[in-house]
């Protein structure tokens, strides 16, 4: 089956469909390594997976990317493109995620087409969530949530901006930056609807694991 047979009609984006562990994969430059990481994140739950890899190069990004595609495919998950348009449309994966410096969320929504993911880092700034979301944006996320071993000079977001935004956007929300399952449940019960995490899920002894119990955190959540 190809790949454009393969691809879901629509990802339907919503606070209910759009909730849990959502997994953004380390710099890893073995392929293998890499799947075998994934592939337990998604065993233990995992609800959406970002590949991020800003050390590979242009062809080792494809190769990765459209192997994890395959993974997700397999398991009914999104596979999110950090920051590469390109890369997301010659994979066919099912959606990009965009930065402070990336190409417009307009011309990023206009290139993707509608039945794909759009999603925004917005920071600590709701008024750039506002903005995202009516350029076209699915959903947009805050952070640095908690002190980031990733990004240690990150802009950290502040409990409340979780709990404005959720009342202001009416589209999901997600924390990233140094989350891990001691302190997820903060920004969960502050309004995120998802959990972006790097390092406390892929540098866990056990990675699916880790993935169930930041997952367990959603399943006691009121929805």
């Amino acid at each position: 089956m190809s790949q454009a047979q393969a691809k879901p009609e629509h990802w339907v984006v919503s606070h209910a469909g759009f909730r849990g562990l959502y997994a953004v994969t380390p710099d890893e430059p073995d392929i293998g390594l890499l799947s075998r990481k994934v592939s337990r994140a998604l065993a233990g739950g995992a609800r959406i997976v970002q590949y991020r890899n800003k050390s590979a190069s242009a062809a080792l990004r494809r190769e990765q990317g459209a192997a994890l595609l395959a993974l997700c495919r397999e398991a009914r998950i999104p596979l999110i493109i950090n920051d590469d348009l390109d890369l997301a449309r010659a994979i066919g994966a099912d959606g990009l995620h965009l930065g402070r410096e990336d190409i417009a969320i307009a011309a990023a929504r206009a290139q993707l087409g509608k039945d794909r993911l759009l999603g925004v880092s917005c920071y600590d700034r709701l008024d750039l969530a506002l903005a995202a979301r009516e350029a076209g944006a699915d959903y947009v996320a805050f952070g640095s949530a908690f002190p980031s071993a990733t990004k240690p000079g990150a802009t950290r977001a502040p409990l409340s901006l979780y709990r404005e935004a959720k009342g202001r956007l009416g589209s999901p929300v997600v924390a990233i930056g140094g989350i891990t399952t001691e302190n997820a449940r903060t920004v969960i019960e502050a309004g995120a609807d998802a959990v972006a995490v790097i390092s406390a899920l892929f540098d866990a002894p056990d990675i699916e694991a880790a993935a169930r119990s930041f997952s367990h955190l959603f399943d006691r959540k009121t929805p």
